[in-house]
């Protein structure tokens, strides 16, 4: 609490928890906010804001500090052991700013700088050194150096829509249901913490996910299902429907919920929990602006 973060000299994971701890808060700021609690809302706010604390502006990607205020050196953000992170690594981690994911484009350069960051992750290769001292991070989760086998990197696909390429999460998405959720006895690409393996799976089939839970929203992907009706709380449906459905046809043309455009590639929890028809629109061809 004192430094704003857990150093790496007290634990080896100090800087996943760091991150961690700050949607964490962030949360509990929402929660205070809707009750109309001002002082804890405010406390909390300002420690979300402690992820800021790891990100080195050097490196552009966040580090380990000591109880000193030294960064940890050498530091590699490939490697998944020791490095400050568990279930992943620097290259990931640096993603992990659920709850602000503005201010972490902004950090790290702007829109363009960031979808090349994330196209990067997805299409370097991450020799087997880097994860051999880790049980938790398998080739066999792996697409690039972006870790789907473990849930910390879950949203990552996701975050391409904060940065005005949305058609790229589409793509994304599609990539890893097909190649990490198999109709086979081993199909699942690695561990099923919580159902959340599962969970993942089921939300982007779906076509919207919730990158940051607490904030009552949910990011467009993009559908792999023709029709699901979800059962909700008081005898209500929501229906989800996707036109032009066809496994070739993965780019979003067009959102609507319950006849009302969706205009941005957001959705609200209190428009969904009301019940109704969420449409999907589908085309072969990426929309490179805004919905029609």
């Amino acid at each position: 609490m004192k430094l704003g973060y857990v150093p790496f000299d007290k634990s080896v994971y100090g800087s996943s928890m760091t991150l961690e701890y700050a949607y964490d808060d962030w949360a509990i700021a929402q929660l205070a906010e809707s009750i109309g609690n001002k002082e804890v809302a405010a406390k909390f706010n300002e420690r979300a804001h402690n992820w800021k604390n790891l990100f080195n502006n050097n490196t552009g990607f966040v580090g380990a500090k000591n109880s000193d205020g030294s960064w940890k050196a050498p530091f590699d953000p490939l490697h998944t052991a020791n490095e400050g992170f568990i279930e992943g690594n620097s290259w990931n981690y640096s993603l992990y700013v659920p709850h602000d994911v503005p201010a972490l484009i902004q950090r790290m350069g702007g829109n363009e700088r960031f979808s090349q960051y994330l196209d990067t992750l997805f299409t370097m290769y991450l020799p087997d050194k880097y994860f051999a001292e880790t049980e938790d991070v398998t080739r066999e989760g792996l697409i690039g150096c972006y870790v789907h086998g473990n849930e910390p990197s879950h949203h990552v696909p996701y975050l391409y829509n904060w940065a005005s390429k949305p058609w790229k999460t589409q793509e994304r998405i599609h990539q890893i249901k097909n190649s990490m959720y198999l109709n086979k006895p081993d199909g699942l690409c690695g561990n099923d913490d919580c159902g959340q393996m599962s969970a993942w799976y089921v939300f982007s089939s779906l076509g919207f996910y919730p990158v940051a839970p607490a904030s009552g929203q949910y990011a467009i992907g993009s559908p792999s299902v023709k029709e699901a009706t979800l059962q909700l709380p008081n005898n209500k449906e929501l229906v989800v429907k996707v036109e032009n459905y066809d496994e070739k046809n993965i780019y979003v043309q067009h959102v609507e919920i319950n006849g009302k455009p969706v205009r941005d590639y957001t959705l609200l929890h209190r428009d969904l929990i009301k019940g109704g028809e969420l449409l999907f629109k589908m085309g072969r061809k990426p929309m490179k602006k805004r919905f029609k």
